[in-house]
């Protein structure tokens, strides 16, 4: 079957998953929507896809069901569930999560999925809603070559870099590696502008001269930029942050790997969620560094 021919379903409609399901849809695939909030599947189905009401329902329909969603549990209650998605995709279909959750969670999953002859990878994403929009997306890939090549043409209309990691589950160890690195630049780049605030110095000045230097970094180029105008509208949220740190620290004890920095920032990110910020943007962890240091960057 042609790719141009191949029905995909979709499941989870949040920031990344409503604009990559319409990037598919403007790549000519045909495609089958659910998601638990009523607003983005009237938004996709206007755009041509076909809704259905379970993540069952979804998958008897698809040749190929891709999943994105918050969190472990989700994803295992919509794959393994007795409505789930493989509960409804034949033997030969490819199911396909692009969410960001536990490995051991995964492997689990793809453990059942391959019992029912269904092939599986684990896909998570780095680049954020503005990367899903563009279908720029950097696409870390565990699981058989054979699945992955076959694979490719949908993820070329999502993503840009699209890498076989390794076998089952380690799409998921290397997203959980993004993560660290992102958390902790992002908490380097608010110290250093809360820093040079406090100091006199303006942080617009210091950012632009910085993106010139060794420091340079996409991480302070755009949210560095956030921090100075403050705007936290999420395009990747505090608590989905510090889900994906728990997910980092969880491997790291799980492999004998110690990652002390990771869990300060991990503790930094807790502290905003209980402070009621969890639904901002992860570059509000300058709000952190601001209230130790009694000086807003703006």
């Amino acid at each position: 079957m042609s790719d141009s021919k191949r029905t995909i379903g979709f499941i989870g409609l949040g920031i990344m998953g409503k604009p990559m399901a319409k990037n598919l849809l403007a790549a000519g695939y045909p495609l089958v929507v659910h998601d638990v909030a009523a607003g983005p599947v009237a938004e996709l189905e206007k755009a041509g896809a076909r809704v259905a009401n379970s993540a069952r329902e979804v998958a008897a329909q698809s040749d190929a069901v891709i999943t994105m969603l918050p969190d472990s549990p989700d994803v295992e209650a919509v794959a393994l569930g007795p409505d789930g998605v493989l509960a409804g995709l034949r033997a030969g279909a490819t199911y396909v999560d692009m969410s960001t959750i536990s490995p051991v969670a995964w492997q689990r999953i793809a453990g059942e999925a391959g019992k029912k002859g269904i092939k599986t990878l684990d896909a998570p994403v780095s680049g954020g809603q503005v990367g899903a929009e563009q279908a720029t997306l950097s696409i870390m890939v565990g699981g058989d070559e054979a699945t992955f090549q076959d694979f490719l043409p949908i993820f070329q209309v999502m993503g840009r870099r699209i890498v076989l990691v390794g076998g089952t589950g380690a799409g998921q160890i290397t997203k959980a590696c993004n993560q660290i690195v992102v958390a902790l630049t992002l908490e380097a780049v608010a110290e250093a502008l809360v820093l040079g605030a406090k100091a006199g110095v303006d942080p617009a000045k210091i950012r632009e001269v910085l993106l010139g230097g060794f420091a340079q970094s996409r991480i302070l180029e755009l949210h560095g930029q956030r921090m100075i105008d403050r705007n936290f509208a999420p395009g990747f949220k505090v608590k989905l942050h510090r889900k994906d740190l728990g997910i980092a620290l969880s491997a790291g004890k799980a492999y004998g790997v110690p990652l002390p920095l990771t869990a300060q920032v991990h503790e930094m990110l807790n502290a905003l969620v209980v402070a009621g910020h969890g639904e901002d943007d992860h570059s509000a962890l300058a709000t952190f560094i601001e209230g130790l240091a009694g000086r807003s960057i703006r």
